[in-house]
């Protein structure tokens, strides 16, 4: 089902990253992890990822700055933010499930945005 799929969490709550991280592996899918977005660069500097989930409020380049970051230069990147401090009325460019979340709904997301992905490249010239 998810094979050769991979995700960066990016999640400053110790807790959450470890479970969530363990749980998407149980389900098969690579992860990398980060606690902030100085640690998520790195990340995105060393390894391929197809996915990142990331946390809205967090201590170290975390928040606006994070998403403009992201929204500036990493454009085509799939990007799902989880947030227990953002209100629906607030404007992101990405789908946000909002805390406490099920795992099973960030799986379904999950497979949402990697089925979009293979439909992008069903087709195209290698």
């Amino acid at each position: 089902m998810s094979h050769h799929f991979t995700i960066l969490l990016v999640e400053d709550d110790d807790a959450v990253r470890l479970s969530l991280r363990d749980f998407l592996k149980h389900k098969g899918y690579t992860v990398l992890v980060a606690s902030e977005g100085v640690g998520a660069i790195r990340q995105l500097l060393d390894h391929p990822v197809d996915l990142i989930i990331t946390d809205y409020r967090m201590e170290i380049f975390g928040g606006d700055y994070w998403i403009r970051f992201l929204e500036k230069f990493l454009p085509s990147m799939a990007v799902l933010v989880t947030s227990g401090f953002l209100q629906p009325e607030f404007p992101v460019s990405y789908p946000v499930i909002y805390k406490p979340f099920d795992y099973h709904e960030i799986v379904q997301k999950i497979e949402e945005i990697r089925r979009k992905k293979e439909d992008r490249h069903d087709g195209r010239l290698p």
